[in-house]
């Protein structure tokens, strides 16, 4: 008898952890490709390893500057990293699924002024998310919102 009431403790505890873990699949809904707020970009959001997302730079409004020259991360407070074309740069990164279509535990890079921002993302529905770039804590943030590119 106690063997039979172990049992059924220990599956009811094991199902409460495999129904509290968010569902994979679940997460993957924001991959693709987004246009920022602005319109001046798009951001392709992949998954990679086993769990994180990140994004980077597919797209430019205007890829060259006045001048003609490709435009570079020139404000990157890095050197060694100024030299870097903004196409193709990976401004997201180290995004988990939370659950509840919230993304954490990432950052976002603004080649506009060169800073990075720890980041929330949050999928309003299947093709509107909400990205929130912070420093410190949420309220003292930013919220830009993307559209799907649907293409």
């Amino acid at each position: 008898m106690k063997r039979l009431i172990l049992f059924f403790l220990s599956t009811f505890f094991a199902l409460q952890i495999v129904s509290q873990t968010p569902d994979v699949t679940e997460g993957d809904k924001i991959l693709g490709v987004w246009l920022t707020g602005s319109g001046n970009a798009h951001i392709k959001i992949t998954k990679y390893g086993e769990n994180k997302y990140g994004g980077k730079v597919v797209w430019l409004k205007d890829p060259k500057r006045a001048d003609g020259s490709v435009k570079k991360d020139d404000k990157n407070p890095d050197k060694a990293k100024q030299a870097n074309t903004i196409m193709g740069l990976n401004n997201l990164l180290g995004f988990t699924y939370a659950g509840n279509k919230t993304y954490e535990g990432g950052s976002i890079y603004d080649p506009e002024n060169g800073k990075t921002y720890k980041c929330v993302m949050t999928l309003d529905d299947a093709n509107t998310l909400k990205v929130r770039g912070y420093v410190g804590i949420q309220m003292l943030g930013r919220t830009d919102v993307w559209k799907r590119v649907t293409e």
